[in-house]
């Protein structure tokens, strides 16, 4: 298992790690890391592992290895892994990352905004978007674009609990997502809360308060089916 440090925190930059074990791929396994791996729709973190020596490794994404908790940080091409034992310190892009915070977080009051199912999403630095199992309606770009700035400029706290398998089995209601599975660990599935505001499982990293989102527009509003509908945003500024 690998210490997921971004999950308590997901402002911390880097961390002083172990390498642990490199597998067949080249990819580098670490005692700890702050590195997200692809998962929820969010892509995976870059950065590089910076070597005692004076090197780095640059590391192009991270993705979930076999065991339950286990991040693989996949090198760019033409990089040579640290050997096991070695201690390096593991360090993200941070601004492509704090971008992903921002654009995670308005999906999720996105889907405050839009009360339906969830079929898709994606997350990216710039844009994002989510799928909905709507009847056939007509939705006004402006109008929910207005609607997503107030409750970002709302400002709301935005933290994170963890409740039971169990618990989460009596709540059905909390599951927006219809294909998904919320993330477990070890019999606990964690809660993202915007205060006042929604509820839901998520395993991803998201912002300290609504504010720090800034501007926001919608992009488009595509139909992907009889009731599929695609909403893609974007940043304002």
């Amino acid at each position: 298992m690998t210490e997921l440090l971004f999950r308590d925190d997901a402002y911390l930059k880097s961390c002083e790690a172990t390498v642990v074990a490199v597998n067949d791929r080249g990819g580098i396994v670490l005692d700890r890391t702050v590195f997200y791996p692809t998962g929820g729709g969010q892509p995976g973190d870059c950065g590089v592992l910076r070597l005692a020596d004076g090197g780095e490794v640059r590391i192009a994404t991270a993705v979930k290895g076999e065991a339950p908790d286990e991040i693989v940080h996949v090198p760019a091409e033409g990089e040579t892994a640290p050997e096991p034992g070695q201690t390096v310190t593991a360090e993200i892009d941070w601004q492509r990352r704090y971008a992903h915070m921002r654009m995670h977080s308005c999906l999720h009051l996105l889907s405050a905004v839009l009360p339906y199912p969830v079929t898709g999403g994606q997350v990216g630095a710039e844009k994002s978007r989510l799928d909905f199992d709507i009847p056939e309606a007509t939705l006004d770009k402006d109008e929910i674009t207005q609607k997503l700035n107030d409750l970002v400029r709302a400002d709301d706290a935005v933290g994170f609990r963890w409740i039971t398998d169990a618990e989460l089995e009596a709540t059905p209601e909390l599951v927006k997502t219809m294909s998904v599975k919320p993330p477990t660990s070890a019999g606990h599935v964690r809660l993202i809360e915007i205060e006042g505001r929604d509820l839901q499982p998520c395993g991803g990293t998201h912002v300290r308060r609504t504010g720090e989102i800034g501007p926001v527009e919608v992009r488009k509003i595509e139909k992907k089916g009889r009731q599929n509908r695609r909403v893609s945003i974007q940043f304002a500024e």
